[in-house]
């Protein structure tokens, strides 16, 4: 029974350790350089990530039917509207089927940054994204410098913190 108990317990932490690796190498690292995308943005315009260099960018993937990505909007667009004069970009990628959607609950929470629509889900593949919503924060060099999977209350204060520590570098 012992011995079975250590063959289970082996297992176990041979197939955690796989799925540990698998999801690391699957997901794009941090301080490598963000993969660049260009989508098209409300006002119809396209915009291309690479050409935000030598600014901090907070890219947040976002679905309307993803309660807590309605609930970190506005407190997305608190940081954006205190930093985006200190050279401090929020996109907003969307990821529902349909733009007018997207469009009109971003109307609806009165966010002033930038959405930019994913209908095809290419960015957020690229990115490897599966939770919403999910926050990639981006360095003035182009680097992913930090990733968060998911909302709770106080995630924006993490944010501000990061967004403060690459403005200054």
């Amino acid at each position: 029974m012992r011995m079975i108990r250590s063959l289970v317990a082996v297992a176990l932490a041979s197939t955690l350790a796989l799925v540990a690796a698998t999801a690391a190498a699957a997901t794009p690292a941090t301080n490598a350089a963000a993969p660049d995308f260009t989508l098209r943005g409300a006002d119809g315009r396209n915009v291309r990530l690479d050409e935000l260099r030598g600014q901090v960018v907070l890219v947040n993937f976002w679905a309307t039917w993803c309660g807590p990505c309605r609930e970190e909007m506005p407190r997305l667009d608190t940081l954006y509207q205190k930093y985006h004069k200190s050279g401090f970009v929020l996109l907003g990628v969307n990821v529902d089927d349909d733009p007018r959607t997207a469009l009109a609950t971003a109307a609806k929470l009165n966010v002033s940054f930038p959405v930019l629509l994913d209908t095809d889900k290419k960015v957020s593949k690229l990115y490897d994204l599966n939770t919403m919503p999910s926050t990639v924060v981006i360095d003035r060099d182009g680097k992913m410098r930090f990733l968060t999977r998911g909302f709770h209350a106080g995630t924006e204060r993490d944010y501000e913190q990061q967004i403060r520590g690459l403005l200054k570098e």
